[in-house]
């Protein structure tokens, strides 16, 4: 067995690891916050420390064989339940929570180093999760803009028009359109186009125009 001095701070350098993580994503406002990281990593610590050390007063009976790693191994596997349960589907292309369902997971791995003593590995680990989080996640928005789908949504009230819409956005090659779907329920007609890349000044001018036609009903679109 290990010292209970060492058991205190094994779990308290487990709740503190785990509380930085937790404090990036309570920043967020995330359902998985600061004491939910912290609970994760200290719950892992622990099961690390009694995979490790906690049978090891029935080592050396006949016919005992015991493999240390064992308990802890379920720790990566079934913190995926957590990890679900942060995890919504709002709607077709938007799924929100996976950065911290990782971050759970990463969490409970940093827990584990924690409790066998890797303290080093729990720390860098920390430091490294801290710096995608947060540090990161600037540089991403910005290089990750160019690439960003861009959306127009148009309610027209004819099918006839429907298409009169649609011929018209393509034939604006400023949209460099890259898909185009068009739904009918009861007597309307819903367009969705998705596109790359957009002249601001263009588009504006192009909804403009498509917003005075007496055949639409709605139009909307993220820029």
């Amino acid at each position: 067995m290990i010292p209970w001095t060492e058991i205190l701070m094994r779990l308290a350098l487990a709740a503190v690891f785990g509380g930085i993580i937790g404090l990036e994503r309570e920043r967020k406002d995330w359902a998985a916050g600061l004491r939910t990281h912290m609970m994760v990593s200290v719950g892992a610590a622990l099961t690390m420390m009694v995979s490790a050390y906690g049978f090891s007063e029935v080592l050396g009976t006949p016919n005992v064989v015991l493999d240390p790693s064992r308990i802890a191994a379920q720790v990566i596997s079934g913190i995926g339940f957590i990890g679900a349960g942060t995890i919504l589907f709002l709607k077709e292309g938007v799924v929100r929570g996976l950065t911290t369902a990782a971050g759970l997971w990463t969490v409970a791995a940093i827990g584990l180093a924690t409790g066998g003593g890797m303290y080093f590995a729990a720390f860098i680990a920390t430091s490294i999760a801290i710096i995608i989080l947060w540090l990161l996640q600037p540089v991403e928005k910005k290089f990750l803009s160019k690439f960003e789908q861009k959306t127009i949504r148009i309610i027209t009230l004819e099918r006839a028009k429907s298409i009169e819409v649609v011929d018209k956005l393509f034939q604006t090659t400023a949209l460099n359109i890259s898909s185009c779907n068009i739904e009918q329920n009861d007597s309307l007609f819903f367009i969705t186009v998705r596109f790359r890349s957009m002249d601001k000044a263009i588009v504006g001018k192009l909804i403009a125009d498509i917003q005075t036609d007496a055949g639409v009903k709605e139009v909307s679109w993220n820029s």
